[in-house]
């Protein structure tokens, strides 16, 4: 009689090994540690940190910019970069502005020009890029200076000022209101309806990104182009195309401050662009593109949040908030690095 063969012995270090190889595949790896510390070290640094009116405060600190930061993922991952998203924000607010509180539009009216005002800005950005073949550093930050410039210029001679208010009396406002700058109620604290807005947005992009053929067209373009193009990537269309989203999502958060606001200055956003880039960086976005997460961004984001409202929780000077940058873009980098590395190991 014989005897049935013995199942060969299972080494738990290759089911380990098999796991952090699964694991380093996501980018997101990264940003998802790094909020889990940073979660962990204000908890115990400051009580106010966990209260239910601390996590609304550090959720709709992070939202605004989660939501241009997932975008901004998405243009990276292209191989892209847009210097203009930050005075982006404030131009279509200043558009709905003026359109709805001078003009005397419809506040819904003056929303839906400022996204045709968006979008076609963000197409010129990406359609002079695949054009002329400069870089989109250049040309975005030509699109930032005229933006900003343009700013200034219309809101001056429109209103004398550098402000646009009045928001609040404008036909329409109630209902666009609700929609971009309610707040829900949740023991006894009110959450800004921005960041049920972040999630919807980080949840569409992650899904295009992983589960859609655009969302392969953007890994190709942002790997390798020229490879892209000779298999039958459209090329230009998806570039020009995520240079929309990126215009689409700063009309999103540019819309949700003037309608919680109810005003808007002209030079509102500079700087933020770069803050969008760090998010998206700290999430797991190489600089050189073809590699990144739309979930990772908003992680990167909500880093952010959580730092820059713990450190005033902990009752510490906010500069120490640009050396927190200054710290998590590098070490993001290094990280993001060596992951695309490894997981270059583990594909082949």
């Amino acid at each position: 009689m014989t005897s049935a063969p013995l199942a060969a012995p299972t080494d738990e270090r290759v089911g380990s090994a098999r796991l952090l190889d699964r694991l380093v595949l996501r980018p997101e790896i990264g940003s998802l540690l790094g909020a889990v510390l940073v979660f962990a070290f204000f908890s115990v640094a400051t009580e106010r940190f966990l209260s239910v009116g601390g996590v609304a405060t550090w959720l709709d600190d992070a939202s605004t910019l989660g939501i241009m930061a997932v975008a901004v993922a998405l243009l990276m991952i292209g191989g892209e970069f847009d210097l203009s998203a930050g005075v982006m924000t404030a131009s279509t607010a200043l558009v709905t502005a003026v359109l709805a509180t001078r003009l005397g539009w419809n506040v819904w009216l003056a929303l839906l020009a400022s996204l045709a005002f968006a979008l076609a800005v963000g197409a010129l950005n990406g359609w002079l890029v695949m054009r002329t073949g400069l870089p989109s550093f250049i040309v975005t930050l030509g699109t930032f200076l005229a933006l900003q410039g343009l700013n200034l210029g219309v809101t001056r001679l429109v209103t004398g000022s550098v402000q646009v208010s009045g928001m609040r009396s404008a036909e329409g406002y109630p209902s666009a209101g609700f929609l971009f700058a309610s707040t829900v109620t949740l023991g006894g604290t009110g959450f800004y309806v921005s960041i049920a807005w972040w999630v919807l947005c980080t949840t569409i992009a992650a899904v295009v990104l992983l589960r859609t053929r655009f969302g392969n067209w953007i890994f190709a373009v942002g790997g390798s182009p020229l490879s892209s193009r000779a298999v039958g990537v459209p090329v230009v269309r998806t570039k020009v195309l995520l240079f929309m989203t990126t215009a689409g999502a700063a009309w999103l958060v540019g819309s949700i401050n003037i309608l919680r606001f109810t005003s808007v200055q002209a030079n509102q956003g500079i700087g933020l662009e770069f803050q969008f880039i760090i998010a998206a960086v700290i999430g797991g976005c190489l600089l050189t593109g073809g590699f990144g997460s739309a979930v990772g961004a908003a992680i990167g984001a909500l880093i952010f949040g959580m730092a820059r409202q713990g450190i005033v929780y902990a009752n510490w000077n906010s500069d120490w908030f640009q050396l927190f940058l200054g710290v998590m873009l590098l070490a993001a980098v290094l990280v993001n690095n060596a992951l695309r590395r490894r997981a270059e190991r583990v594909r082949r």
